[in-house]
């Protein structure tokens, strides 16, 4: 665990001292107060919470429930939990060993050795790097569904085809709608392509190795492509080091009263996201290249972006321009163009042709993890 507002990066490893009981006069529990913040932002805004913390942590040291060591540089060792299933993982293989020695003795583990199954995804490792899929999860969902004979198709959605809401029809189990939902919803944390996965579940995402220490986005959006409320669709997809790692495919919240103030809320949410991504990795002390790479293919939306001049067909705008302009002059991000055809962003907010998509998904990193190598 990384301890931030340290001068030096610090990990926290578990101690066998006997720990003292917690001071009686200890005001800890603020969040029986008042409402617990939504993000850590917030937090740190209110004074109350950072004497809590600051708090809770005396708490630890003087109980010597944890001891504060200095984090060793260029190494760091990672444990995921969730539930009763782990993943320790790392470069610091010393400190692995330790830790692993350590959850022996305290609780009741099984270690199965290098990592191949995890939560329905499937892991396989060659000399190129690590992929991820859900096969077995995909085929199970089809199954469940009665979909294993169903008619391939070529592409996930038609070019022109538009979803609406259905006037008439049938009532469905709602019970089972929801749960079907979840069940796609957790799928597309392997697969971008939700319909495309369907038919084709031998795929998976791969994660190679590569010698670009920067990040990357892709940012686009359909316009008033929704025919029931007229809202557009953004979409955004991150790489760090030439590798996806998020994605997102949303309908706007408000109607756009054009393609540009559309596209400069499309970007806005993108630089969120490439901003998230570079605070995690900072966190994490993996250095990175300072600028940020963000590609769009609306060339009148980037020249505004980098020369915003402000009159009344922009003024509904500023909001976004301005934060993009912010962050382009702070060095943050670089907005570049590209063309549509090579927007790979394409394939999250629209219906595209068959040839365009399939090199989408192949930019996207996605391979069949069980084809012979």
């Amino acid at each position: 665990m990384l301890e931030s507002g340290l001068d030096n990066s610090s990990s926290l490893s578990h101690s066998s001292l006997p720990v003292d009981p917690v001071p009686s006069d200890l005001d800890l529990p603020i969040a029986l107060k008042k409402k617990i913040p939504k993000n850590v932002q917030k937090a740190f805004g209110d004074p109350r919470w950072k004497v809590a913390v600051v708090e809770e942590v005396k708490a630890l040291k003087k109980n010597r429930t944890w001891e504060l060591v200095t984090l060793p540089k260029g190494k760091i060792t990672v444990l995921i939990v969730y539930v009763d299933d782990m993943i320790l993982t790392g470069n610091d293989h010393v400190e692995i060993e330790a830790l692993r020695k350590i959850l022996a003795k305290e609780f009741e583990v099984k270690d199965l050795g290098v990592l191949r199954y995890f939560l329905g995804m499937e892991i396989a490792r060659n000399k190129n790097g690590i992929s991820i899929s859900q096969r077995k999860y995909t085929l199970d969902l089809l199954k469940e569904t009665w979909m294993l004979g169903c008619k391939l198709s070529d592409i996930p959605i038609g070019v022109r085809h538009k979803i609406d809401l259905a006037k008439k029809g049938d009532l469905v189990d709602k019970g089972r709608y929801q749960w079907l939902v979840g069940k796609l919803i957790y799928l597309s944390h392997t697969r971008p392509d939700i319909a495309f996965a369907v038919r084709t579940p031998r795929k998976g995402l791969h994660f190679g190795k590569h010698d670009q220490f920067k990040i990357e986005a892709f940012t686009d959006v359909n316009w008033v492509g929704s025919i029931e409320d007229r809202r557009s669709t953004s979409g955004y997809c991150t790489f760090v080091f030439g590798n996806l790692i998020t994605w997102r495919s949303k309908n706007q919240n408000v109607v756009a009263r054009s393609s540009a103030e559309a596209e400069f809320r499309s970007i806005a949410h993108g630089i969120c996201e490439v901003l998230w991504i570079k605070r995690v990795l900072e966190e994490l002390k993996i250095r990175i290249h300072p600028l940020a790479m963000m590609y769009c293919d609306n060339k009148a939306t980037i020249s505004i972006s980098y020369n915003p001049v402000h009159h009344d067909r922009t003024k509904h705008v500023e909001v976004d321009c301005h934060f993009i302009k912010e962050k382009i002059e702070q060095r943050e991000i670089c907005l570049t163009y590209v063309p549509s055809k090579s927007q790979i962003a394409d394939v999250l907010t629209k219906g595209i042709l068959r040839e365009n998509f399939e090199n989408n998904v192949d930019k996207l990193g996605m391979i069949d993890i069980y084809a012979p190598t």
